[in-house]
């Protein structure tokens, strides 16, 4: 058995599994060995792993050289790279779990919200003024005018996602 670094020149996927051509001595195919529940395809050029079993024919990929790499000691991070056009590897999203408990979806820029929090503050103010818009109207009536109240109701429930949760 050889253990060796090979070029990764293209794939394809066949009943439900990547199989890669790599340059290793020549042109060579090899499945691909990930941890449980992670799918991804490299880009062309990048330097595999390539492991051959004691089967001749079920070599294996089972990783890659990271060209990179900017995790510290104890952080993750997966991440999708351009495959085409003149920006070919360029970062084009990420998820980043650092080493001081926050996670970067794309960039940390902002907070995230939480949802059901964020709606019962809204219901909340929306109370208040309907509220204020109320004793508004009396005072107005009270004065000789006329003022109908309008109340106030803040729709948010396109604003939710369901697939997405945090802490």
């Amino acid at each position: 058995m050889e253990n060796t670094l090979a070029k990764v020149k293209s794939f394809v996927i066949e009943s439900g599994k990547r199989i890669l051509t790599v340059m290793q001595y020549g042109a060579k195919t090899a499945k691909e060995a990930y941890p449980f529940g992670f799918d991804s395809a490299p880009l062309a050029d990048y330097t595999a792993i390539y492991l051959e079993t004691s089967n001749k024919d079920e070599s294996v990929i089972v990783g890659y050289v990271n060209k990179a790499q900017i995790a510290k000691l104890g952080e993750s991070r997966m991440y999708a790279l351009r495959s085409s056009g003149e920006s070919i590897g360029e970062l084009l999203g990420f998820v980043y779990c650092r080493e001081d408990g926050t996670t970067a979806i794309n960039g940390s820029e902002f907070s995230a919200v939480r949802f059901q929090n964020l709606k019962t503050a809204i219901d909340n103010s929306d109370t208040l003024i309907n509220t204020e818009l109320a004793k508004i109207a009396t005072a107005i009536t009270t004065l000789g005018g006329s003022y109908i109240v309008s109340n106030i109701s803040t729709d948010l429930t396109s604003s939710e996602s369901e697939t997405v949760k945090l802490k």
